[in-house]
């Protein structure tokens, strides 16, 4: 093995040996453990072990065939396990949590113990190329595939908000968006090794993994990556006391006299309430607050149509909509679904 085949073997190991203690941090010492957490370490772990496998194939061509299928079977797991984590981080707290996402995996797992029993790989190489009759390769591209696609229609608010401009994206936007084109990175580059190298699947994972983790700590710290266009207000925020003197008087308004209720109250009119210029109310609620004027209303309109679904069961959730200060029934449901991940009629039945 020469210099160059080292590094490769050093850089495409690290990878995957860091993706499983990422796994173990998520799914054992993490403070907030839930069945997020759970499934995203498990997304990192069948990845892990796919990566390993390439690794293993690469430089050392006589590994068992028990570690082999092993590893086969987790490239048929990262499609199911990446849909079932992206699901499970979309939906609202609130969703009754089921066991469906079994019917993603146990299917997998019948399948490749019959596969691996009958078709052993080193006895049916052939059929794990994506050449012609090369059922179980082209299977597994597609799957994956089928599985990224419809991940990334899941998160397309998320996108959006990531890629828009008009848009304020959120910690939790980019960091399921890394992980959704991350994976789908790994794909392509794992299907592309017929004009590669087999292990360019292996060193995608590695480089992935660092920028996913680089973006999301920088993001946590409110730092303005390279990529992305500043504010002109950047570093520029309202100072300590200004801000809690127009906090202090918008809760007034809001809480107290209930202004969120008036279905044409304009971002003039607030301003002219507090006694603030538009400019300077905008520049906190974006700035300060990371919020749009009608994100930071629409906030106080779902909370008290939640208290209101709740309580009055005579209402009918359009005339809560009105009460709340929606101008219509397809706004508060688009406000709704948007702050809670779910319709107002989906988060009525979980009540009943």
């Amino acid at each position: 093995m020469n210099l160059f085949d080292k590094i490769l073997l050093f850089f495409s190991a690290l990878g995957a040996f860091n993706g499983f203690l990422l796994s173990l941090y998520f799914a054992f010492f993490i403070k907030k453990k839930n069945r997020a957490t759970a499934f995203l370490a498990t997304l990192i772990f069948v990845i892990s072990i796919r990566v390993l496998k390439s690794v293993f194939l690469t430089y050392y061509p006589e590994t068992s065939n028990a570690f082999i299928q092993i590893g086969l079977t987790a490239c048929f797991l990262i499609g199911p396990f990446l849909y079932i984590y992206v699901k499970e981080f979309t939906e609202s707290q609130h969703t009754k949590k089921s066991k469906r996402w079994l019917i993603h995996v146990i299917p997998v797992l019948i399948a490749m113990a019959f596969i691996g029993y009958f078709y052993p790989y080193r006895e049916n190489y052939k059929l794990w190329n994506r050449i012609p009759f090369g059922i179980f390769g082209w299977s597994l591209l597609v799957q994956w595939l089928l599985y990224v696609v419809y991940s990334i229609y899941i998160i397309k608010g998320c996108l959006r908000n990531v890629f828009s401009n008009k848009h304020k994206a959120t910690s939790q936007d980019f960091w399921i968006v890394n992980i959704v084109i991350g994976v789908a990175f790994i794909w392509l580059a794992y299907n592309t090794t017929m004009y590669t190298s087999y292990i360019v699947g292996a060193l995608s994972f590695s480089f992935t993994f660092y920028i996913t983790l680089l973006i999301w700590v920088l993001k946590q710290r409110k730092v303005v990556l390279f990529f992305e266009t500043p504010s002109k207000y950047v570093n520029k925020k309202i100072n300590t006391i200004e801000s809690n003197q127009i906090e202090s008087k918008l809760q007034v308004l809001f809480i107290d006299a209930k202004r969120y209720k008036e279905p044409q109250l304009k971002l003039n009119d607030l301003a002219l309430s507090i006694d603030e210029t538009p400019h300077n109310l905008s520049k906190f609620l974006n700035d300060n607050l990371g919020k749009s004027f009608s994100n930071y209303i629409n906030e106080f309109r779902v909370l008290a149509a939640i208290e209101m679904i709740k309580s009055n069961q005579e209402y009918t959730l359009e005339a809560i909509g009105l009460e709340c200060g929606f101008k219509s029934n397809s706004s508060f449901y688009a406000a709704f679904k948007k702050f809670e991940n779910c319709t107002p009629a989906q988060y009525k039945k979980i009540l009943d």
